[in-house]
């Protein structure tokens, strides 16, 4: 008596929009599910929030100077066992570092005793990492999907098709207004509640100074429009300050940066470079300064979504992932993207099962 083994044809073919760490994280594990993963990003890079800014500027005597920082995330922490395992497994592969910073007198930060951890040498090698191997398409906005009658999903660019043909499925991983527009024609149930998310803001302060620095590494003062100050060369795998000048990354609270969303970037520098002055007690002699604004910065605690660690719809093939849907940040995309994948792989071994 012989049996037979069932091959597939060929792989599920599942197209992933935004690479940052919950795309990123649905993308490796489909792909090691045994799905074609292709990611696409608007950006140059990946990462998404977890950014550092690269700048070289050549001041008055004629020297270089070169900076980073890390104007997205400045750092996370873990809750949940499964996170705490996958930063372990990171921090083996040698992608995390613990970060303990030292805190400013009179600071309000509550760690709540948890290990706070870094991606060296900057924020987005994690993604980085994570993305290792799997093709990826950046500066590429995917601004419609379309489905065709025998299911299958294109991508559209500007009215061009992007990616290598038809997929199977679609991950949405990105912000939940950016989403709603391509949920629209699908689930437009799904685009409701992404609308009514209402993510925070940030406007975020990145500046190199040549004053005295302070005997501290982080303050979190929650007055005025101050929630983070952050010196950059202190979270592990940084370039030493070796050119006499402090990089400080600052970022402003959501309430204060959605009063100014729309304010010019001029005049939100100088009111963050102010309120920097004051929590150092002296005027920084700034060689390099910058501001840069997060429309989607941080998810509500609480959603419409909230219970819900990710939306999938086997039926149609599209699935959303992001923070937003526990508002618990870095943890919170990763274990979204995760949910995600474990969601997708048993539609997509269904689909390909003998006499479908």
């Amino acid at each position: 008596m012989s049996s037979s083994v069932y091959v597939p044809a060929r792989p599920p073919r599942v197209a992933v929009v935004g690479a940052g760490l919950a795309g990123i994280t649905c993308a490796r594990r489909l792909s090691e599910a045994g799905c074609a993963v292709q990611l696409f990003d608007k950006s140059r890079g990946v990462g998404g929030r977890m950014a550092t800014r690269r700048v070289e500027w050549i001041d008055t005597d004629g020297a270089v100077h070169r900076a980073a920082f890390d104007h997205g995330a400045p750092a996370f922490s873990a809750r949940s066992a499964a996170f705490r395992a996958f930063i372990d497994e990171a921090v083996g592969d040698g992608v995390l570092r613990r970060w303990e910073p030292v805190m400013a007198p009179g600071s309000h930060a509550n760690l709540d005793g948890l290990a706070h951890w870094v991606a060296t040498p900057d924020m987005p090698a994690l993604c980085r990492h994570l993305a290792a191997g799997l093709p990826l398409t950046r500066s590429c906005t995917v601004d419609e999907l379309v489905r065709d009658r025998d299911g299958g999903w294109r991508l559209l660019s500007q009215g061009d098709m992007v990616g290598d043909g038809v997929f199977d499925a679609v991950v949405l991983a990105m912000p939940p207004a950016q989403a709603a527009v391509l949920l629209a024609l699908h689930r437009d149930d799904w685009a409701r509640q992404a609308w009514s998310v209402p993510m925070q803001p940030c406007w975020t302060l990145m500046g190199a100074e040549g004053g005295t620095p302070p005997p501290w590494d982080a303050a979190w003062p929650q007055r005025g429009p101050l929630a983070w100050i952050v010196r950059n060369a202190s979270k592990p795998g940084r370039a030493a300050e070796d050119d006499g000048l402090t990089r400080w990354v600052v970022h402003a609270t959501a309430e204060w940066s959605a009063t100014f969303l729309e304010s010019a970037s001029d005049s939100v520098q100088s009111a963050l470079q102010e309120a920097l002055a004051r929590e150092l007690g002296r005027t920084p002699r700034w060689a390099h300064v910058a501001v840069h604004r997060w429309r989607y910065a941080l998810a509500p605690r609480r959603t419409d979504a909230a219970g819900k660690p990710c939306w999938w719809d086997a039926a149609l093939g599209l699935g959303v992932c992001g923070d937003f849907f526990t508002g618990a940040g870095v943890e919170g995309a990763w274990l979204s993207g995760r949910a995600l994948a474990a969601a997708i792989v048993p539609a997509t071994a269904d689909a390909r099962a003998p006499g479908r």
